[in-house]
């Protein structure tokens, strides 16, 4: 009921007018995009590298809860200001951005779905990594993702009922709700121990955290090149969607930015805001467009979310590398580098977790 009810948003018309050349031997090959028969190698491949990446996303996950502090932690989540501003701007500003690029493009309405559901996808692990590097805070980066995968339980329907009903119903939207639950556990368990480790081997943690930080962002890079080996038969797709998965990263991490600023976070907190607005949990956003849609809708915005992925880490780099240069040429105290002062932890409850702070915390 759901695919032909999906199937009948759009036309033949539609179709030519945003088709484009697929290669010869192209499963589906009438609309924007082709996709290409899978092969032995790319189901292999896909296993055994969806298991080692299974692992070292633990270990990552495991190596950045060693840079969190418990007493820290707690207190976001006992005075949740800084988390309740990422909450507006995960599933806020990022809904309402993809509904508003959706129309501004006038895209296909079945892809007006996928971008929407992108929009309304939690907060990635690898916000947590970039966070890290930027001299964000960590406390606030892992409290925020484990939050607003918890939330999306929630507000994945909500987003999705208010802002798709003018394109597709939103009960033919599957929503995985046990990838999601796996998720939240996956994120849980390896920060829980890292955050035990800190607490009891706080020498032992900082070396873990190290190499850790290494190791995510090998697996950042890994996962964006695996991506292009997986879906390389589905890379003809529309231009508009290309302009979508260009803009809305960038948007949300502008956006997430001056939200955290306007109420009153810190500089540092403002950072962490921002990674965790843009950085979407595209993994899964694939598995909600794969279980509902079909082979021939899927071919119209297949490649999205990794086109998403592709800009979301590119924009990321040039946050890291904009901020290690203004780091390296402009801050010449400890002003910017707050995670090493050690003043911050002897600060009431409401300056660890954001809020209006003094201007020298800033």
């Amino acid at each position: 009921m759901q695919t032909n009810f999906l199937s009948q948003q759009f036309n033949a018309g539609s179709l030519a007018e945003n088709s484009t050349a697929c290669p010869a031997n192209a499963t589906i090959c009438d609309g924007t995009s082709c996709v290409l028969p899978e092969d032995n190698f790319n189901q292999t491949l896909n296993v055994v590298l969806s298991t080692v990446l299974t692992i070292m996303l633990a270990m990552v996950m495991f190596s950045m809860g060693c840079n969190v502090e418990l007493k820290n932690f707690l207190g976001h989540l006992r005075r949740p200001w800084g988390i309740f501003v990422g909450f507006l701007c995960q599933f806020g500003i990022m809904p309402l951005t993809a509904f508003l690029l959706s129309l501004a493009f006038n895209v296909l309405p079945i892809q007006a779905v996928v971008v929407m559901i992108m929009g309304c996808c939690p907060g990635g692990t690898a916000s947590n990594v970039i966070a890290y590097w930027v001299d964000g805070d960590m406390d606030l980066s892992i409290s925020m993702t484990t939050c607003s995968t918890l939330l999306a339980m929630g507000m994945m329907p909500l987003c999705l009922l208010i802002y798709t009903k003018m394109w597709t119903d939103s009960s033919a939207i599957v929503l995985p709700y046990d990838s999601i639950g796996i998720s939240l556990v996956a994120l849980v368990i390896p920060i829980s121990f890292g955050m035990f480790v800190n607490h009891k081997w706080p020498s032992k943690a900082k070396i873990i955290l190290k190499v850790g930080s290494i190791l995510g962002a090998v697996l950042i890079v890994i996962i964006a090149v695996v991506g292009g080996i997986l879906y390389k038969g589905s890379w003809v797709i529309t231009p508009k969607l290309w302009i979508i998965g260009t803009i809305f990263p960038a948007a949300g991490y502008t956006l997430g930015f001056f939200l955290a600023r306007i109420a009153g976070l810190s500089w540092r907190r403002c950072r962490t805001v921002s990674l965790e607005t843009g950085m979407q949990n595209t993994q899964l956003c694939s598995t909600i467009v794969q279980l509902s849609f079909t082979p021939e809708q899927l071919e119209l915005m297949f490649t999205f979310p990794l086109i998403y992925s592709i800009f979301q880490l590119t924009f990321a780099l040039l946050i890291l590398a904009g901020y290690r240069l203004y780091r390296r040429h402009y801050v010449k105290t400890k002003t910017d580098v707050e995670k090493t002062a050690p003043k911050e932890d002897s600060k009431s409850t409401a300056i660890i977790n954001g809020g209006f702070v003094s201007d020298e915390m800033k």
